[in-house]
């Protein structure tokens, strides 16, 4: 019985796997037809490779220890002049290998008065890979306010601002805070480098 069980328990794990694997191969195919024509023009066309990914790795799937921080309000530094005004929502802990991480998430407060954005929130980062085999100004995630201590971080999700594709967007620069050590091989790459 133990054994039956743990067969089970087995298949369970790699059919989630699995299923989480297409799904997100799906999203990408739909990303790489989506994503020219909504952000790039005629010009940028013509030169647009399609975006490169890391192979998906769920080890880049990481559970984080939230801490609500309040922070102020302030005007995030973005590519090009334009104020947007962000605040510190929380901080998320997290293990990558052996490394602690902490990374610091933030609320976009033009956004936060909008009900379908009521519970987003905007996780910028740099990381080993940048300006090496990422963007040079890092990447993005989106993240999902949760209830309870435990949030899960996928970095599989992880994105480039439109400016990595284009000059003609104003981008959000990742703050220096939002550094970490080690290399996140996961999400979109650059150059198709592998």
């Amino acid at each position: 019985m133990r054994i039956l069980f743990a067969f089970l328990l087995f298949s369970f794990a790699s059919f989630a796997q699995s299923t989480y694997h297409i799904d997100l191969e799906k999203a990408r195919a739909q990303h790489q037809i989506d994503f020219p024509n909504e952000v790039l023009d005629s010009t940028e066309l013509a030169s647009f490779q399609g975006i490169c990914y890391f192979p998906i790795d769920t080890n880049f799937k990481v559970q984080a220890n939230f801490k609500r921080v309040r922070g102020k309000a302030f005007v995030m530094p973005m590519s090009k002049a334009r104020t947007v005004y962000y605040k510190q929502y929380g901080e998320l802990t997290f293990r990558i290998n052996d490394t602690l991480c902490t990374l610091k998430v933030y609320q976009n407060l033009s956004l936060k008065g909008n009900t379908e954005y009521k519970d987003y929130l905007f996780l910028p980062f740099k990381d080993a890979t940048t300006a090496i085999s990422t963007y040079g100004a890092g990447r993005y995630l989106d993240v999902y306010k949760t209830k309870g201590k435990i949030w899960m971080i996928d970095f599989n999700k992880a994105y480039h601002p439109y400016c990595a594709y284009s000059d003609r967007y104003s981008c959000p620069i990742v703050p220096s805070e939002n550094t970490i050590s080690p290399a996140i091989n996961a999400g979109e790459c650059f150059e198709n480098h592998h």
